[in-house]
């Protein structure tokens, strides 16, 4: 009986006091315009580019949410998102900013894991630059993710003010972001708190990477390698292994990173995960609710019954096969809610 109640409670705390709105469709053209393909940053001269989605209701700004994409930090690109990118902004006021980073079977399998959590800061500091170009306003920022991505948007929660101009290194885990504002360093942008965000929604994210890796992630029996056509290899490189070096590890795990609300405070987050999600399981994810809760932060949970992994995905003929129009909108009304009660307060 405990788990009806853990989903019971978890939806009353969202839909307490409101009435259903209805929705109406999964996607209507005419009540957006979308930039495609804006290019943000080229780290090493890989290009990196986001779609932005601008409401057509008439407002002068509107609030922000950005989206990264899953596939285990090797495999899809923003487009993964576009349909629920496309719902959010037809049944909700906000600007939405879809987001490519680079992968780890990028440039040659090159790519270490602390990269891609530097193009992720990165394109947060992106938007607040220029988001007001697409009537985005830049101090009402929302961040989410499936799977990879909703682990990449706990650590834009809690390691955004973790910068050094060093960068990642054995002995220093500090990030430098792919993309800078002019003039200034990443220690004065984490001094001014330029990563700041004001809400966060974690979808079935892996916030424990130490475990993962030592659990095999870096080994052939996770088959995102074989679907990225890589070899396996450490995701900091040839030379660095969870047993010899946890500290890197868990630099990149939000499960190790939650400070206690008296040494700051994080924003409202709420954590999304199937019932029946083999991947990454509801037990983990509670685990996670549960350091969040005994550091004082704010947290709520949904627990989607009968769904597995990647709900939230545009239909595909991968591994996960999706049916976005019959699996995905149960769980973004849960997120426009949510949303909503943050920044509209309704």
């Amino acid at each position: 009986m405990k788990k009806p109640i853990l989903i019971l409670s978890s939806l009353s705390l969202l839909f307490s006091g409101t009435a259903k709105p209805e929705l109406l469709s999964n996607d209507d053209p005419s009540k957006y315009t979308i930039t495609k393909d804006v290019l943000w940053a080229s780290p090493g001269g890989f290009d990196l580019t986001m779609d932005i989605y601008t409401p057509n209701s008439g407002k002068d700004s509107y609030p922000v949410v950005v989206i990264f994409h899953g596939g285990g930090w090797l495999i899809r690109n923003k487009s993964i998102m576009d349909q629920m990118s496309k719902y959010l902004v037809t049944n909700s006021e906000y600007v939405i900013c879809n987001v490519n980073y680079r992968l780890l079977s990028d440039n040659n399998n090159t790519i270490n894991l602390n990269q891609i959590v530097e193009d992720v800061f990165g394109s947060i500091l992106w938007i607040k630059e220029n988001i007001h170009n697409y009537k985005g306003d830049k101090m009402k920022l929302a961040v989410t993710g499936d799977s990879a991505g909703g682990h990449l948007s706990a650590m834009v929660v809690n390691m955004g003010t973790n910068l050094s101009s060093d960068g990642f290194t054995p002995t220093s885990q500090g990030f430098n972001p792919t993309y800078l504002p002019r003039g200034k360093t990443a220690e004065e942008v984490a001094k001014d708190e330029g990563l700041e965000i004001q809400a966060a929604i974690l979808s079935y994210g892996s916030y424990d990477m130490y475990a993962t890796s030592l659990k095999g992630f870096e080994k052939m029996k996770n088959f995102f390698w074989l679907i990225s056509g890589s070899l396996p290899r450490g995701i900091f490189g040839k030379d660095f292994n969870a047993v010899d070096n946890p500290e890197m590890y868990k630099a990149v795990s939000p499960s190790f990173n939650i400070p206690m609300v008296s040494e700051r405070k994080l924003p409202p987050q709420l954590l999304t995960v199937g019932s029946n999600d083999k991947l990454v399981t509801p037990n983990s994810v509670r685990t996670y609710k549960e350091k969040l809760e005994s550091s004082g932060q704010q947290v709520e949970y949904w627990e989607y019954e009968g769904q597995s992994h990647a709900y939230l995905d545009s239909n595909t003929k991968g591994f996960f096969s999706n049916n976005f129009e019959i699996n995905a909108p149960p769980a973004l009304d849960v997120m426009i809610r949510f949303l909503n009660k943050v920044f509209y307060k309704k």
